[in-house]
């Protein structure tokens, strides 16, 4: 109310006044000390535009990488080109399955109502056909969905005939020479005067979301390839052998994403005694009891007594376990939920303990070579109890918080720009330039049907 009146006096004393126009002054473009003639984005899936869980192009268009482009051609960027699919596919996966989208689903009890679903039965496989490098290339964008610190210097990176592990399809389509090159190679190539560089989450998150059963986390120590510290000071002391300017992001506590903080650790809920009973009675050879109303899930873990145990409020449940087993096939209660569809506590705690060790190799490779720093953990941080952005709400929270799409993993076109102004805000601080923000506001969070 005082605000309001406060608006209706300034109205009244600019009508006594003859002279009381409104007067904005918009701040003057200056591109500081930057470079941007020539730039190049190196990173993973989130700087590919990859979103609901596959590469398309609609999330291409939006990646944060192209929105920082946009911003950098009032300066005097150059074309940013991207390896974009074609404009009507269903896009494809990592595990080969078409993008999500937000539709009417009916689950096992009968019950319909919006939820992701493949926007085809399967993926467009003709993503990954061809090799399209000579007719589009050389790319800027140079996010490779799956790709790790340590193969970002992989040699060959784009080779089928290296083996699982050591090649991915994502670059074999876009790669100068997928038998020979690497991501760091063809950026390299390009001779970027300014790059960014946003890797290592997947070093930690491929763990992560396979309930740690599988893709160990990559250590610090080791060799080029082989640990993270080395292979970092190898991409950055490349990327800046010719003089270029960078910024450098650090990795999120990808534990606080939707895809790990989505189903609840208690959502077993019992709604008759008889379900009690029958529980307990099933349970009490290990000290497990149930009441009604809302109960901690069953998980496996082989370290508990009978290989089973009530999972605590510190541990996660992954959006990838199956719905309909929890709700009709008695996971969580008569059969644990098996161990790649959870995060325990000593795996989350790996998980922390890596992102620190990481970040804090990330922090002294900016500032020991003048880089803007990017600190996209605690951005995710303020993100995950909401942030107001223009009158635009933001969090973390599964689709209804706007800035993870449909995977829980990627952002949406909102969550993008966002993530685009914390490099630019870094880019401005560190190199004297007044580049201005993109406006957030053009950008949906997830699309409703």
């Amino acid at each position: 109310m005082k605000r309001y009146q406060k608006s209706l006096y300034i109205l009244a004393m600019c009508g006594s006044m003859v002279a009381c126009k409104p007067h904005i002054e918009e701040p003057s473009i200056d591109k500081g000390s930057l470079d941007v003639s020539k730039y190049v984005a190196i990173g993973n899936s989130i700087t590919s535009g990859y979103a609901d869980n596959a590469l398309y192009y609609d999330g291409q268009k939006v990646s944060y990488a192209n929105l920082i482009s946009q911003q950098f051609a009032k300066i005097g960027g150059g074309e940013f080109k991207q390896p974009l699919v074609d404009q009507n596919s269903v896009g494809i996966g990592a595990s080969g399955g078409a993008r999500l989208i937000l539709a009417p689903h009916t689950d096992c009890l009968g019950a319909t109502s919006l939820a992701p679903v493949p926007a085809a039965p399967v993926g467009d496989l003709t993503i990954f056909g061809s090799n399209i490098y000579a007719a589009q290339g050389p790319f800027n964008n140079m996010g490779v969905p799956g790709a790790k610190s340590i193969t970002t210097i992989y040699p060959g990176y784009g080779n089928p005939a290296n083996g699982p592990g050591n090649y991915n399809p994502f670059f074999t389509r876009m790669a100068s020479n997928p038998a020979s090159t690497s991501m760091l190679a063809d950026a390299m190539a390009q001779q970027p005067t300014f790059f960014t560089l946003f890797i290592g989450s997947n070093d930690v998150l491929l763990y992560a979301l396979s309930g740690a059963t599988t893709d160990a986390i990559t250590p610090s120590a080791g060799a080029p390839g082989v640990g993270f510290d080395a292979s970092m000071d190898l991409i950055v002391s490349t990327l800046i052998s010719g003089g270029a300017k960078g910024a450098i992001a650090n990795v999120p506590d990808i534990t606080s994403i939707p895809y790990f903080t989505t189903v609840p650790y208690n959502g077993l809920v019992l709604t008759s005694q008889i379900q009690v009973d029958g529980l307990n009675a099933a349970y009490a050879p290990l000290g497990i009891t149930f009441h009604l109303g809302q109960n901690a899930f069953i998980i496996e873990d082989a370290a508990a007594p009978g290989g089973k145990r009530q999972i605590t409020s510190s541990e996660y449940v992954l959006l990838s376990v199956p719905q309909d087993s929890l709700k009709c096939k008695q996971w969580g209660s008569v059969k644990a939920i098996p161990d790649a569809f959870v995060l325990t506590a000593s795996e989350i705690s790996d998980i922390r303990t890596a992102v620190t060790n990481y970040n804090t190799k990330i922090k002294s490779l900016a500032t020991a070579n003048g880089l803007a720093f990017v600190d996209v953990n605690k951005f995710l941080t303020m993100t995950e109890t909401g942030v107001t952005y223009n009158g635009i709400n933001l969090s973390t929270t599964f689709v209804s918080g706007g800035a993870f799409s449909l995977d829980g993993v990627h952002l949406t076109p909102i969550g993008n720009a966002m993530l685009a102004n914390e490099f630019i805000k870094a880019i401005n601080s560190t190199y004297g330039s007044t580049l201005p923000l993109v406006d957030a506001t053009k950008y949906p969070g997830v699309k409703f049907p």
